[in-house]
């Protein structure tokens, strides 16, 4: 079955694109590479399996590694109560593994953290990193 999360930002964070995404998605890449150098092991490939495709109005992450299939990423705002909200959504199509909603669990919660937004998660939780 196929399943959503998002992270809503702040009404100040109205300018989040497409491209901050792709940034968070390269430095996250990068600073796994760094804990991999550390540890002597190519832990890279192993904490981000996929490769990245900008397609249309979202991103597709798809890996060619046993046990990961796709997951989608796309930024979109929404008027909510006369403000504007920049949501961050995640979606798992049907063929999406248990590795797939794990990794994709992982960098949510990485991507909250730093754009300090409200992360609801697979399950229907939610855990802000709002610091009001």
């Amino acid at each position: 079955m196929a399943s959503y999360a998002f992270i809503k930002l702040g009404e100040a964070d109205t300018g989040f694109s497409r491209e901050d995404l792709l940034h968070y998605i390269q430095y996250y890449k990068e600073i796994t590479s760094k804990t991999g150098q550390q540890l002597d092991w190519g832990y890279e490939n192993a904490a981000f399996p996929y490769d990245v495709d900008d397609v249309d109005d979202h991103l597709v992450l798809a890996s060619k590694e046993r046990g990961y299939y796709k997951i989608f990423l796309s930024v979109q705002q929404k008027d909510e109560n006369e403000q504007k909200h920049t949501y961050i959504q995640v979606f798992l199509p049907e063929k999406a593994t248990h590795g797939d909603k794990g990794k994709a669990n992982e960098f949510c919660k990485f991507i909250a953290k730093k754009v300090k937004g409200e992360l609801h998660l697979f399950s229907g939780k939610v855990m802000s990193f709002n610091k009001k």
